[in-house]
């Protein structure tokens, strides 16, 4: 959520006119005013100055200190401030921490006021909005991350469900993309996303369902009011910022859709003070086009961070080998929406495999792109003026990889590597040639400081330049003609900010300089201890002839800047179809790359509901047991559909915990999403039908902010999948009904497996230590037993870590306490309370019940006898289930049993 910061003033407001207020302070205040739910970064000078609640606020998350300036309404004025040269590194740490700033700059020169004369203040204004969804600043941004800003709006269609349109903003790129989905999908498609902020109008941002999405995410959730948010002007709006009549031209879009990108449009140009971004025309995203994975299973399966929240140690973090920018952020898009079109897939597999297949053509393509900065992001800040001279250096040297690689690209090559050689080759070489022919080999960070274009480039500014570097030499033959005169070998020259150049002898020698005929040429202007420090004309007027060439050599370099940033951006298009091609490359080489160290397997994608891996591997764990040198154990898994069946297998997998069940289900999931992405999968072959939904509910964890056991967060989750599922969809279930009470986790996990295989007819992966849901394999076709194979040894439990057919007859938990390290004392407890436990067991038989049960019906079944109760419920009714033993359990439900024949 948004986190406000307001000003210590009562209510906000300014100050009665009775209260003595500095003309500053009243500027503040109206300032402050207007922008009350953000931090007001306030300039003065070199720094920015905070004051108020701000001050304490950003003195605490900053870690600065905090000061005080002056009074107000007879209370002091906590201040603290930052460097403006700093401000960068400050302001990423406010906004990670969720607040918004307000950059209030002065717009006028202080000279200016001071002719307005007695206590006129400098003009100041707020020249931007900082919120995390609308950055440019590179040193704000991660650079292999989108930083994607959501817009949400939502219609209502008479009787029918809410529709929500979506459109997501790469401020700093560029990108820009919309789409219209249902409420039941809103949360998978903002968890792709991954964006920093969220924007809705109020009431949408209050949706449980969004505000969920967004946490899971760690978004900042910034609701607007309604002049944003809804209005027929909204299609108006969204054709202005494209300058054209009509969005016709971009395609067919629906109401919500058009709602959603006008409200991202206008919420940036208000950030930006009306600074218009330049976006690429919206594209409309195919519903279905991607995998649909909800935020739970994201979370899960840890794709692109891990459940404490860092990229180290996630799959995103294992498979990347890209060397830019630009296919770092291409690959995590790749990895959070796989496709599910099997030619699109086909297609990015066959620039994998025609990379990995060629060493030298692979060596040479990562070689050339290593060198390519990141041209999207720059080519932005020089449209919106936030560039310097690097930035135009990062045109030049990606324009300049863009030419190599196109240069040793085959006619012949794939069609995706084609396409993106063919986009390379469209830039107009002019632009790398007066990029590389103006600037510099050496540049500086920003403009202001100059010496950025290089010399013999312009012959004007070569001139100035002289002028301005020959002072060292002038200078020196000055000092040593005021030494001759002065008598003094000790003279310098020398010089400061505040006196400029001036003369420094000794104290002794001062005092002759200070008299005749020597006074007429040296004129005393400071005495210090030891030393007298002197002007004099000539150096007076050498002085402000440096100081008018340095200006006037800057001007001309700035000139000359903004005519290569005028080029750059009469070719915007080309080079940002440059730049996507080359980060389509890059991600290409960095899976074959992948797929060449990790020996992985090039996988078999078709419409059918095939499922057949051989050898799979999970590829982070993998990763992290080679790095201690040991082997991994491999795992087939086989959910294709048995002979005669139209639906795929569901694997009910049984073992102790600790045995790898875990990472078997995981890994599976993994990689079904790496070969939809179109990467290599790791297992020795895999064939793939295209998953459409992909669900996974593995491991425990509470919501407790909404108040959310973890049971109850479970049956959430589960509740999602059994909805939602198709027969097209991959189920990854681990230890359903395990956070209740032993026959209630039961009784849950065996309607369960019944509902997965009757109604939602998909394939499945659904690990327990319900040994008795086991013996559901007589009465479900496609249900088989896996387990992970064990054995003991002297009394411990040894892992194999390999899943075989069959099924478990204990959970071996009293030897996983063991192993962890529980007092021997409680293990031998333990270990004869379960003894009894199961001898207590063993006159109940499961088969019995499972024969007695009737199978899992989609329908309810008809009511016996209209109108009056049946027997069957009055004995229901009767029962009291707190007071049951298993035993009368077990009778009573023998008693049902009879009453229902």
């Amino acid at each position: 959520m948004t986190r406000s910061a307001t000003a210590a003033h009562p209510d906000n407001a300014a100050p009665s006119p009775e209260a003595k207020v500095t003309p500053m302070m009243e500027q503040y205040l109206e300032l402050k005013n207007a922008h009350a739910d953000c931090m007001l970064f306030y300039r003065m000078g070199d720094f920015y100055e905070l004051f108020f609640k701000d001050a304490e606020d950003a003195a605490r998350t900053l870690g600065i200190t905090l000061t005080k300036r002056g009074k107000h309404l007879g209370e002091d004025i906590p201040m603290c401030g930052v460097p403006v040269e700093r401000s960068d590194d400050y302001l990423m740490r406010l906004i990670a921490a969720g607040y918004r700033v307000a950059v209030c700059e002065q717009i006028e020169d202080p000279a200016e006021a001071k002719k307005r004369g007695g206590k006129s203040v400098v003009k100041r204004d707020v020249v931007r909005l900082v919120t995390p969804g609308t950055l440019t600043e590179e040193a704000l941004l991660e650079p292999k991350r989108a930083n994607n800003l959501v817009a949400v709006s939502r219609l209502f269609s008479g009787e029918e469900e809410a529709r929500y349109g979506l459109a997501w903003i790469d401020v700093s790129t560029g990108g820009f993309g919309v789409v219209e989905l249902g409420e039941g999908s809103l949360g998978a498609e903002i968890a792709r996303l991954d964006p920093a902020e969220v924007v809705a109008a109020e009431a949408v941002a209050n949706d449980e369902v969004l505000r969920d999405a967004a946490m899971g995410c760690g978004a900042t959730i910034s609701p607007v009011g309604r002049d944003l948010a809804e209005g027929p002007g909204a299609e108006r709006r969204l054709a202005e910022h494209f300058g054209v009549s009509t969005l016709e031209g971009f395609g067919t879009f629906s109401r919500a859709e058009i709602g959603a990108a006008a409200l991202a449009v206008s919420y940036v140009e208000r950030m930006w003070r009306g600074t218009r971004p330049p976006l690429s025309a919206p594209v409309r995203a195919a519903r279905g086009s991607t995998v649909e994975i909800d935020a739970a299973t994201r979370a899960n399966l840890e794709l692109t961070r891990t459940l404490s929240g860092e990229r180290k140690g996630s799959l995103l973090a294992t498979i990347d080998r890209t060397v830019t920018a630009a296919g770092g952020r291409l690959l995590a898009d790749w990895l959070a929406g796989p496709l599910t079109d099997p030619k699109a897939i086909e297609g990015r597999l066959d620039a994998v495999t025609r990379i990995a297949e060629d060493l030298l053509f692979r060596r040479r393509l990562r070689d050339a792109l290593s060198a390519a900065p990141d041209l999207s992001r720059a080519l932005t800040r020089i449209a919106v003026g936030r560039c310097g001279p690097r930035d135009l250096a990062g045109i030049r040297d990606g324009l300049a990889a863009a030419r190599a690689v196109a240069g040793f690209v085959r006619e012949d090559e794939p069609a995706a590597i084609r396409r993106a050689a063919d986009a390379l080759s469209a830039v107009d070489a002019v632009v790398e040639q007066s990029l590389a022919g103006a600037l510099a080999d050496d540049l500086p960070l920003k403009l202001s400081d100059g010496g950025f274009i290089r010399l013999g480039f312009d012959g004007t500014l070569d001139e100035q330049r002289q002028l301005r570097d020959e002072s060292r030499r002038v200078i020196a033959d000055m000092q040593a003609r005021y030494a001759e005169l002065a008598g003094a070998r000790t003279l310098r020259i020398k010089h400061t900010n505040f006196l400029g150049y001036f003369v420094e002898v000794p104290a002794e020698k001062g005092e002759e300089l200070r008299r005749p005929p020597l006074s007429a040429t040296f004129i005393h202007r400071q005495t210090l201890q030891g030393a007298m420090r002197f002007s004099t004309a000539d150096l007076s007027d050498l002085e402000a002839r440096i100081a008018a060439a340095g200006q006037r050599s800057l001007a001309i370099e700035q000139k000359i800047f903004a005519e290569l940033a005028g080029l750059v951006m009469t070719h915007e298009a080309a080079i940002r179809a440059a730049s996507d091609a080359l980060a389509a490359l890059d991600v290409a080489a960095s899976l074959a790359e992948l797929a060449v160290e990790r020996r992985w397997v090039r996988p078999q994608i078709d419409s059918s509901l095939a499922f057949d891996i051989r050898g799979g591997r999970h590829p982070v764990v993998e990763a992290a047991v080679a790095a201690a040198g040991e082997t991994f154990v491999a795992n087939d898994a086989d959910l294709s559909p048995p002979q005669n069946l139209e639906s795929g297998r569901i694997w009910l997998i049984t073992g102790p915990n600790m045995a790898g069940k875990s990472t078997f289900l995981r890994q599976n999931a993994l990689i079904a999403i790496l070969a939809q992405m179109g990467s290599y999968v790791p297992a020795t072959s895999a064939h793939i039908g295209v998953v459409d939904r992909l669900f996974s509910r593995v491991g425990a964890a509470d919501d407790l902010a909404r108040g959310r056991s973890t049971f109850m967060v479970e049956m959430v989750e589960t509740a999602a999948i059994l909805n939602q599922a198709t027969p097209c969809s991959l189920v990854i279930l681990d230890e359903i009904g395990r956070g209740t009470a032993t026959f209630d986790g039961l009784s849950i996990a065996w309607a369960a497996i019944e509902h997965l295989h009757e109604v939602n007819r998909c394939r499945s992966l659904f690990a327990t230590h319900f040994h008795e849901l086991t013996q559901l394999t007589k009465r479900l076709p496609r249900l088989h037993n896996v387990t992970v194979r064990v054995t003991e040894w002297n009394g411990d439990v040894v892992f194999l870590h390999e899943v075989v057919p069959g099924a478990a007859d204990r959970s071996y938990g009293v030897q996983v306490a063991k192993l962890a390290g529980l007092p021997s004392a409680v293990v031998e407890r333990a270990r004869i309370i379960l003894a009894e436990l199961e001898a207590a067991e063993r006159g109940a038989s499961v088969e019995t019940l499972i024969d007695d049960l009737p199978l899992f019906a989609a329908r309810p079944a008809a009511s016996p006898t209209a109108g009056a109760p049946h027997p069957a419920l009055e004995a229901l009714d009767a029962i009291d289930p707190d007071e049951l033993t298993p035993r009368a359990a077990q009778d009573a439900l023998y008693r049902l049993k009879q009453l229902l024949r």
